[in-house]
């Protein structure tokens, strides 16, 4: 009868390290590969790979983007005001 449980204990305890061992490996191969995305972003772009560049970066999107609505608006003078602000923030990142 102890046999049985021994296998049985054996069997779970398996089980939950190859699950631990598996989503171990997925979030290291995610960090690698958002570390590797941000490094070639940088490289292509030429800033830093902060943090803080990835922000502004977001943030000049954003606003380039904004400029993408207010066009579809049919807003010519706001949308030529988003990319203005949204090439004046990117201008001040990428060299």
């Amino acid at each position: 009868m102890d046999d049985v449980f021994a296998f049985i204990g054996n069997a779970f305890g398996e089980f939950i390290r190859f699950i631990v061992d598996g989503l171990t490996g997925f979030f290291a191969n995610i960090g690698d590969a958002a570390r590797s995305f941000m490094q070639g972003l940088s490289e292509s772009l030429g800033i830093a790979p902060t943090l803080i560049s990835l922000v502004v970066l977001v943030i000049g999107l954003w606003l380039l983007w904004k400029g993408v609505a207010a066009l579809m608006r049919r807003a010519i003078v706001a949308t030529l005001i988003w990319w203005l602000l949204g090439v004046t923030v990117l201008s001040w990142l990428i060299n």
